[in-house]
């Protein structure tokens, strides 16, 4: 398990901290998930890569955690757009702000795509494994929020 933890701890710190955008509940529930991963080890078929194992129980332990403190936590989308924003030459603060409206207007899986591909740096085909879908539903979810935000935008 050491060599797991080494191995995939980043990721799944990383993964986290774009779910909370909180470094020290991003550390708790790092260690929440591997411990969770220890107990359950004997339940891994193999049937996907570890690091998709260990995100869907870091996403699991995530949701746990929002339950547990009833609390909504915003996600910041700053560094996820930033190549959005650069590749669109927006630059004043009003359209900003409407980049930010239209996002929080895009349902809850694609934001949850955004985040997974541009800050969680996970694969299509990663992204699909902890959603639960395929690796071109994921792509087409990506594609289609971003060609909404486009659209929007104009």
């Amino acid at each position: 398990m050491d060599e797991i933890y080494l191995a995939h701890s980043k990721k799944v710190y990383k993964y986290l901290l774009s779910l909370c955008n909180n470094q020290d509940i991003a550390e708790e529930l790092t260690q929440e998930t591997f411990y969770k991963a220890i107990k359950g080890i004997k339940k891994f078929r193999n049937d996907c890569s570890v690091n998709v194992w260990l995100c869907r129980i870091a996403k699991n332990t995530w949701i746990d955690y929002i339950k547990k403190e009833k609390q909504i936590t915003l996600i910041s989308i700053d560094n996820e757009l930033e190549n959005y924003i650069i590749e669109n030459d927006i630059d004043n603060k009003d359209e900003m702000l409407d980049l930010y409206k239209q996002i929080h207007k895009l349902d809850e899986k694609t934001k949850e795509v955004f985040i997974l591909r541009i800050k969680g740096e996970l694969s299509f085909k990663e992204i699909g494994n902890i959603l639960g879908q395929t690796e071109v539903w994921a792509r087409i979810t990506f594609y289609r929020g971003k060609m909404k935000l486009k659209e929007e935008l104009k």
